[in-house]
């Protein structure tokens, strides 16, 4: 991904190398590369400008376990770190649902169930993207 965004925003090597004080092979071991490191990926986000942390944070919106009530709440009263809400869906991610379902890949019954979508929402973006 890292690779194909410098190719659509045609940053030269020299400008990369420059950025990340390495040379033209570290840069290339990194567009291969199978991680990063958060600190390189923040880097790639700010000269390319283009928010690469995104593909994880959606990932774990649709893929992580629904987790128990009471124990959530718990955590949360306790916690000190900003909670973020995970029922918070992105565009992409809503077209992505609702292009499936279009598309007659997933029934709406499987997207709920896989994704953990709660039916109400799941029907507000269909009737959202009628309009």
């Amino acid at each position: 991904m890292v690779s194909k965004r410098v190719l659509e925003c045609d940053v030269d090597i020299t400008r990369l190398c420059k950025f990340f004080n390495c040379s033209s092979e570290d840069i290339l071991n990194m567009y291969n590369s199978r991680s990063l490191d958060s600190e390189i990926l923040l880097k790639w986000c700010k000269i390319l400008e283009y928010d690469f942390f995104r593909f994880y944070s959606q990932n774990l919106i649709l893929y992580s376990p629904a987790s128990a009530d009471n124990k959530t709440k718990k955590n949360k009263e306790n916690s000190k770190m900003h909670y973020f809400r995970k029922n918070i869906y992105t565009r992409e991610v809503i077209d992505f649902m609702l292009e499936m379902v279009e598309n007659g890949e997933k029934t709406k019954k499987q997207i709920i169930e896989e994704y953990n979508i709660p039916k109400t929402t799941l029907y507000k973006w269909i009737e959202k993207n009628r309009k």
